[in-house]
């Protein structure tokens, strides 16, 4: 774990992974526009275990649902300091799904998740499909659902989004990300 890693230095690389990789490859088409209308909130918890994580995830929620669209979009919290083993991360996210609803969120909010282990089930650690939710450091992505339900909206196909991205990783390649430079954003290979 790098626990040495200052707030400037994991929001910059998250940046340019997004501008890379998210917005670069095309993997969300909705990312560009929150992103050059500065509506992206980048928040770098100091959080060393999973309930001071939570507590950070809670008062995210309250600021996005409270916040103008027009200020906050959208928040990358990121928490470079815990759960950077995927598999507790992956654990966490039923517990950051139980906090909405107790918050009564649900439906208003909703949490993405990003990792740099990440790993979707029935692919191998080293399957290029992963990348499309490889981020430099454990960040968790909250959303609007409003946004959510106006970009998919005004985006034809939208459910085929998932399907395009595992093409474009797989046309890619490992030496086509590698080419992009964002191996130095990776911290936490294993």
């Amino acid at each position: 774990m790098n626990t040495n890693v200052s707030n400037e230095g994991a929001i910059a690389a998250t940046k340019l992974w997004l501008e890379k990789a998210v917005i670069g490859l095309n993997l969300c088409p909705f990312a560009k526009g929150v992103h050059v209308k500065n509506q992206v909130r980048y928040l770098v918890s100091a959080a060393q275990t999973p309930e001071e994580l939570l507590a950070d995830v809670l008062r995210e929620f309250e600021v996005l649902a409270e916040a103008s669209r027009a200020d906050i979009d959208t928040t990358l919290l990121i928490h470079p300091h815990v759960l950077t083993d995927f598999l507790d991360y992956n654990d966490f996210l039923e517990v950051v799904d139980n906090a909405l609803e107790e918050v009564d969120l649900a439906g208003i909010l909703q949490v993405a998740s990003m990792h740099p282990q990440y790993q979707f089930a029935d692919t191998g650690p080293d399957d290029i499909t992963n990348y499309t939710n490889r981020s430099p450091y454990p960040t968790l992505h909250i959303l609007r659902e409003e946004s959510i339900d106006e970009a998919v909206a005004a985006f034809p196909e939208a459910e085929m989004i998932y399907e395009k991205n595992m093409e474009t990783m797989r046309k890619l390649g490992h030496e086509g990300w590698n080419a992009l430079g964002l191996a130095e954003v990776q911290q936490y290979k294993k």
